[in-house]
């Protein structure tokens, strides 16, 4: 398997996720710069990392959506290559429209960091297929702007079209209907706030990251 992460100027966390990918796959991910047009041939898998790309001087995922980089995301995307944005990157794939919805302030006002327990809503997916629905997890979470927003339709038409892939388990940032992460329409990006990346390695406190890493193999 062939995957890449994306860079931008703030991310910190393409470290930990390049890790995370080759711990699975056995082959190291090419890191990919913002600036860069062109991403490699033969992709498997994209991952868009967390952090603060651009400091998120602007808003959170917004000038990073203008990087030379996405045009070739979106057509990646197109062509059914799996896309997973994990906190900054949930953030970016809304902002450039691969995903619904907008990630807002957090409703507290705080940032948070800490394991989130999260309820798996689809297990069936690229992305899932190592876990049980309904199954509990813990996945930790850090960040400041996490709050996911989208209008009642299209809460509604994630509901109907089974594009919901996680939940909070309990109140975390205000997220509507405590919404953890959400797929496409064609079920090849998945954006989460949670880090999976953080959660392959009972070491640093727990492995239920791990299985979606596994599920990309599948």
């Amino acid at each position: 398997m062939k995957s890449a992460v994306l860079v931008f100027p703030g991310s910190n966390c393409d470290r930990d996720m390049a890790v995370a990918l080759e711990t699975v796959t056995g082959n190291k991910p090419y890191m990919v710069w913002h600036g860069d047009s062109v991403l490699p041939d033969g992709l498997d898998i994209i991952a868009i990392p967390g952090g603060f790309s651009y400091g998120d001087y602007l808003r959170s995922g917004a000038m990073a959506s203008r990087s030379a980089i996405i045009d070739a995301v979106v057509q990646a995307s197109d062509s059914g290559i799996k896309i997973l944005g994990v906190c900054n990157g949930f953030q970016i794939l809304t902002e450039i429209g691969l995903l619904p919805g907008a990630l807002m302030r957090n409703e507290n006002i705080e940032f948070i960091c800490k394991d989130a327990a999260l309820t798996v809503e689809k297990a069936g997916s690229p992305f899932t297929s190592g876990y049980d629905k309904g199954e509990a997890i813990n996945i930790p979470v850090a960040h400041h702007d996490g709050n996911y927003f989208a209008d009642d339709a299209s809460l509604d038409k994630l509901e109907d079209d089974d594009q919901i892939a996680f939940r909070y388990a309990e109140k975390i940032n205000g997220s509507a209907r405590d919404i953890a992460g959400i797929f496409n329409a064609q079920g090849n990006v998945l954006g989460m706030m949670p880090h999976p990346e953080r959660a392959i390695d009972s070491k640093h406190g727990g492995t239920d990251g791990l299985r979606l890493f596994q599920s990309l193999l599948g």
